[in-house]
């Protein structure tokens, strides 16, 4: 699927849901550990990076403007939060590439978005990992997976996941995988309100010592390991339901639109609000999927499997 020529790469950055999510404790520094398990769905951004020259890289200070304007970053729609291009994390990406292995050329960067921001399907972070990845091609540095990885965490927790993909266990703040079977596809309908939600302000309101349930991941790894649809759907759960449906009540009344018109389950996505459902076929997603469309047209909505 990625494109590369001399000069220029295209490369596609996969959104991710989570089947479980468990919060486990929380750390002195404010982080909290994880225990969830992740997959990726095939719901893209499109990343391309082109050189533009070659700078005498070596003799441009640290801190220098012009180390800055080395880098030209764009992308099709503006966020949600509106932040500058040097705070977005493709930016962020780029620029630690470029410090850290004394790159000598000029990056010209061009983001296609079609996952919805701040939607809990890691966009951002799937944007930072395919910046690592194509720069890490196009410039010819040879890094392992692993060092991409030990680079993506600095800028973000789901960033090592994103370059991984595919189906893990992640445990500590998020950066400790564990790669599992490969689970059947599942086709998927999701659907994200038009709300903005807050991962900080869920995580800083969950109320760790009176938890009402957490996620079976023993047995979710069971059914993972059977290849068993219907286990995995009955088993999905999400711990910042518990902070994010309250606030926003809509979720739940999608996740009863999607388990009434025949998901094997519902589950919101990380902090929200993305809630998606799970079908057993194609046709039965597609229909839902029109409903949704119908119901929900003001809501970013998807038809989506798992890849």
């Amino acid at each position: 699927m990625n494109t590369q020529s001399n000069n220029s790469i295209t490369v596609y950055a996969p959104a991710k849901i989570n089947l479980t999510l468990d919060v486990t404790g929380k750390r002195d520094n404010g982080y909290h550990d994880l225990k969830m398990i992740m997959q990726t769905i095939d719901i893209y951004d499109k990343l391309t990076i082109s050189l533009n020259s070659i700078d005498n890289y070596n003799n441009i200070p640290n801190n220098s403007n012009e180390l800055s304007n080395s880098i030209i970053f764009s992308m099709n729609k503006e966020l949600p939060d509106k932040i500058p291009a040097e705070k977005n994390l493709v930016y962020k990406a780029a620029m630690l590439m470029k410090k850290n292995y004394n790159i000598p050329y000029n990056f010209n960067i061009y983001l296609e978005k079609n996952i919805p921001a701040a939607a809990g399907l890691a966009g951002g972070s799937s944007d930072c990992a395919a910046t690592l990845i194509a720069i890490n091609k196009l410039c010819n540095l040879n890094l392992t997976e692993q060092m991409l990885c030990d680079v993506g965490v600095t800028l973000g927790a789901d960033v090592p996941f994103c370059i991984r993909k595919k189906t893990m266990l992640s445990e500590g703040i998020g950066e400790i995988l564990t790669r599992l079977p490969d689970i059947p596809k599942l086709w998927l309908v999701l659907i994200k309100p038009d709300v903005n939600v807050s991962t900080a302000y869920v995580y800083n309101n969950l109320d760790l010592e009176h938890l009402s349930y957490h996620p079976d991941t023993d047995k979710m790894l069971k059914y993972i390991s059977q290849q068993d649809i219907t286990g995995i759907s009955s088993c999905l759960s999400n711990v910042l339901e518990t902070v994010t449906i309250p606030e926003y009540p809509i979720l739940s009344d999608i996740k009863s639109f999607l388990n009434s018109n025949n998901a094997l389950g519902s589950l919101m996505s990380g902090s929200g609000p993305t809630v998606y459902g799970i079908f057993s076929d194609k046709q039965t997603a597609l229909t839902t999927y029109k409903k949704a469309l119908d119901k929900y047209n003001t809501y970013d909505i998807f038809i989506s499997s798992t890849v």
